[in-house]
């Protein structure tokens, strides 16, 4: 059976195409249109790309690259083996995220392609293929475009913790040990080097405090979003009543300064401490006062360390915290100061509780300030935070 169409060019002439026919030509030529807007959306993924690569100065990473790999080479690289860790897991994660961003912009350009040779024969099934890939690299754009967000002064650098139980003794103390775990392992999950500085057992179990440095690209943009107190509602394994109780930690995050920061200290405003280390293991605990407190008089910042095995090294550790300390004291009043010209001042302080953790009767972990989510607390506590993480950030964006 065939369908007479008429000739645009002759009045009352007319060809004749099967019915078949006619309907591949109409899918044919809607898979071509199908391609065409595929293609255009890789050529605006592509332009949101090499956006995103100048904002992130990809190319001046590249170019560091270039010159740390040129000093790996030397001869003497490796006469200052703690310089040289250092330098080379600088190398690895720019390396790394460098590879990221160039792989997505060769598989754009890939399917660009693909896409400009099918346009005029389309297959079906390449077709799916093509929008499914394209999809999938929307997708791995939108996790890189969160490092945007990333942006500010410190959010590159380490950070340094401090975890302390609130009020209620044991239970307190096992909740702020367990968040320490839950920080750690993200931490561990990242590939990121974590050193517990200093901490003070609980009575029981757990932690009364604990300063904890973790190392790595990005700690302390991501790890902020914890800064706060925590809050926990459970049933108290503690408690042979089996009640439900409430307890309340905090975390404490600042970023590390930079060595080549100028911290001016007068030594008149210290107060040092030596004192025989307390807690696990190691020859020197409880024999020798290796331990060092350094207390700055004028702020009264404290600071603590017992981790390593001289009171030299344990001096110097602690006086790298304080500095940033104190670095980050300067920081904010600054800020305050440019605040109060504008004629507003807001605390730079979230609040008194920032995430709340239900695990009875209902099980629920909910960001209070982004509102973000999740019924999967046993995730949570296992460290898998960065959807809560990115969405305080977004959230901190648009404030």
């Amino acid at each position: 059976m065939s369908q007479r169409i008429k000739n645009p060019r002759t009045k009352n002439a007319g060809f004749l195409l099967p019915k078949s026919g006619f309907s591949a030509s109409i899918k044919g030529l809607s898979n071509m249109f199908k391609m065409k807007e595929e293609i255009k959306q890789l050529q605006e993924l592509k332009e949101k790309v090499e956006s995103t690569w100048e904002l992130l100065k990809i190319d001046n990473l590249k170019i560091e690259q270039e010159k740390l790999e040129q000093g790996m080479q030397s001869p003497d690289f490796w006469s200052d083996a703690e310089k040289a860790k250092n330098v080379s897991k600088r190398y690895d994660e720019i390396k790394q995220e460098v590879q990221v961003w160039e792989k997505l912009k060769a598989e754009i350009n890939e399917l660009i392609e693909l896409g400009n040779e099918l346009e005029n024969s389309p297959d079906e099934q390449l077709q799916e293929e093509l929008k499914k890939r394209t999809q999938d690299l929307f997708t791995k754009f939108e996790k890189l475009e969160f490092y945007l967000l990333l942006g500010s002064k410190y959010d590159k650098g380490n950070a340094i913790l401090t975890f302390t139980a609130g009020s209620g003794g044991t239970e307190a103390q096992d909740w702020a040990e367990m968040i320490r775990r839950m920080v750690m392992r993200f931490a561990e999950d990242r590939n990121w080097d974590v050193e517990i500085i200093d901490e003070s057992l609980g009575t029981e179990t757990g932690v009364k405090s604990s300063l904890v440095r973790i190392e790595g690209r990005y700690a302390y943009g991501y790890l902020q979003a914890l800064s706060g107190t925590h809050r926990l509602v459970r049933i108290s394994p503690f408690d042979a009543e089996k009640m439900r109780h409430t307890s309340f930690a905090s975390i404490e995050i600042i970023p590390e300064v930079e060595e080549e920061v100028d911290i001016e200290i007068d030594p008149k405003d210290l107060r040092i401490d030596t004192f025989m280390s307390g807690g696990k293991g190691g020859q020197s605990v409880n024999t020798t006062y290796s331990a060092v407190r350094i207390v700055h008089i004028p702020t009264g910042i404290t600071v603590q360390c017992q981790n390593e095995r001289s009171q030299l090294q344990n001096k110097d550790t602690a006086m790298k915290v304080l500095k940033s300390k104190l670095q980050i004291l300067k920081d904010e009043e600054l800020e305050k100061e440019k605040q109060e010209l504008r004629g507003v001042y807001k605390s730079a302080e979230w609040g008194n509780q920032i995430i709340s953790y239900v695990l009875h009767p209902y099980k629920m972990v909910k960001d209070l300030r982004s509102k973000y989510e999740t019924a999967d607390t046993d995730k949570i506590l296992d460290g898998g935070l960065t959807e809560l993480m990115e969405s305080f950030l977004r959230w901190k964006k648009g404030q």
